[in-house]
């Protein structure tokens, strides 16, 4: 729906509002706009997915989420507080794995409620939890060194989850990593997810990791960075790879696909309040 998108406020508390940012950068003597009066609710606990072209202001908007770029103008808010900085409440996973290459498993998990002065016996049982949790208790006394990439990114998610954020912040998690151990780490995810209920961001290249994964896909266009399309994910949880191989899926995957790849100059997403509703039980 082409013209101005509306502020995205709603009756419905949202976990998560971008209201009317922009991001410009400086590029010489120039400037260059990531994002342009991007309006957006996440409703608590939905798992929304952004995906589009590169250079569309995914990441842009992701760090702004994460306190780290402030926005040209407009606001970011998590519980209806303006967003001037990181915060325990928001967890942030990127594409590099950022683990401590001289701790262990287990004491990476831990790091972060060490740096919170949690106790020691707290800290190994809520690290255990969540390492088993993501199926590496084999590994809890490894060092990063002897882990796979796939088995890298599962730790940097229980340290996530192991601080209890009530957000995660993903950008593109699994991108570096092979087909087989991407498939496998989204079921992965959609599994801790479902027991673990948070609110997730997930930002990603691939369209059919964004449909596996979302309840809203949200696509965005470049040039500048704005939201161009959100589509519902009607698909139930859990999600199998049957699924993947329905028509259903496939119906869906394909008008993503075409969001993305065939997009009309000038288009911006409706975001009016509907948009942000939170996934029925059934639906989960």
């Amino acid at each position: 729906m082409a013209g101005t998108p509306m502020i995205a406020t709603s009756t419905t508390e949202s976990k998560i509002s971008v209201r009317g940012v922009t991001k410009v950068f400086p590029l010489g003597t120039e400037t260059f706009v990531a994002l342009d009066n991007v309006s957006l609710d996440i409703a608590d606990n939905e798992f929304v997915t952004v995906v589009g072209p590169s250079g569309c202001g995914k990441s842009t908007m992701m760090n702004i989420l994460a306190g780290l770029e402030e926005p040209t103008s407009g606001e970011a808010l998590v519980d209806r507080e303006r967003v001037s900085g990181p915060g325990p409440e928001r967890g942030v996973i990127f594409q590099q794995y950022a683990l401590f290459p001289w701790l262990t498993v287990r004491k990476n998990v831990e790091f972060g409620l060490a740096t919170a002065r949690v106790s020691k016996a707290e800290r190994r049982e809520r690290a255990d939890y969540f390492i088993r949790m993501v199926g590496l208790e084999q590994f809890a006394d490894a060092l990063p060194k002897m882990l796979s990439g796939g088995m890298k990114q599962r730790c940097a998610i229980a340290r996530a989850y192991a601080v209890n954020p009530s957000i995660l912040l993903m950008d593109e998690p699994f991108g570096a990593l092979d087909a087989l151990t991407r498939v496998k780490l989204q079921e992965q995810l959609l599994e801790t997810w479902s027991k673990e209920k948070r609110t997730v961001m997930f930002i990603t290249h691939d369209v059919d990791e964004a449909v596996f994964l979302a309840n809203r896909v949200v696509i965005m266009a470049a040039r500048p960075g704005r939201i161009y399309d959100i589509v519902e994910v009607n698909l139930p949880y859990p999600r199998t790879e049957e699924m993947r191989l329905s028509p259903e899926f496939t119906e869906l995957r394909n008008r993503v696909w075409h969001s993305v790849y065939h997009q009309e100059p000038g288009r911006t997403a409706d975001t009016t309040p509907s948009r942000a509703m939170a996934p029925t039980e059934k639906e989960i």
